[in-house]
């Protein structure tokens, strides 16, 4: 397994023994770069909102809210995140509950390297043969939210990694507005994001994209435009 194959992939594991869990993310850490971790269904909740994994791997038996609360919570919002359970035994009603979650493997506990390896390559398979990817900003331009590349006219446009995690954020949010809070955490989470930072990403990365494709509502933050 090349870690070329999990290149730009967000993974989050969710397990209540620490143990458990600082294996398993130690393991993970040799194939993905982006490796979260969560303690139980609330903390990932977060992570999900805040990180936006592609993939998540999680116990079914944990405190607060379990990993089938969690995978209907997810659902709710968002029914392409690739998500497998993991427990330590076979239950009919949670095999049902499965399949109408459209989760992509309920596996048996211990998980063998044999058993994982093919089922995230299926996940890497369902995430880059999904259309939805490609967000097109205008008849000449779109943003490839997985390659994290921006093509106008059929030319990769360069960008900086502010400039992309800024598009990718409005592009995987492209319903709704981006608050100046959400924009702080995605991209200066380990700093202080100044209004002159957001302003001058945003003017240099306008551009590059077609005219009023990003939206400043006052007061509230940034929303993206596709416009025909």
């Amino acid at each position: 397994m090349k870690k070329e194959e999990f290149k730009n992939i967000k993974l989050l594991y969710v397990e209540d023994e620490a143990l458990i869990r600082e294996n398993a993310v130690e393991y993970l850490s040799r194939y993905f770069d982006n490796v979260y971790e969560a303690k139980d269904g609330i903390e990932a909740l977060e992570l999900v909102r805040e990180v936006k994994p592609h993939i998540i791997i999680t116990d079914i038996n944990m405190p607060n809210l379990n990993g089938l609360e969690l995978a209907k919570e997810i659902r709710r919002e968002d029914k392409k995140t690739q998500i497998i359970i993991a427990t330590a035994h076979t239950d009919t009603d949670y095999l049902m509950e499965a399949v109408e979650l459209h989760l992509v493997k309920y596996m048996i506990k211990p998980i063998l390297e044999s058993k994982l390896m093919p089922v995230l390559k299926a996940c890497i398979s369902n995430i880059k043969e999904d259309v939805s990817n490609i967000k097109k900003l205008s008849s000449n331009t779109c943003f490839d939210t997985f390659n994290k590349t921006l093509l106008v006219n059929n030319e990769i446009k360069k960008l900086t990694k502010n400039e992309i995690l800024f598009l990718e954020l409005l592009c995987i949010n492209s319903n709704r507005a981006i608050s100046y809070e959400e924009i702080q955490n995605y991209i200066w989470y380990d700093s202080y994001m100044s209004g002159d930072a957001i302003r001058c990403l945003v003017r240099a990365l306008r551009k590059k994209l077609p005219l009023d494709t990003i939206e400043n509502l006052s007061g509230i933050g940034y929303k993206i435009n596709f416009i025909n």
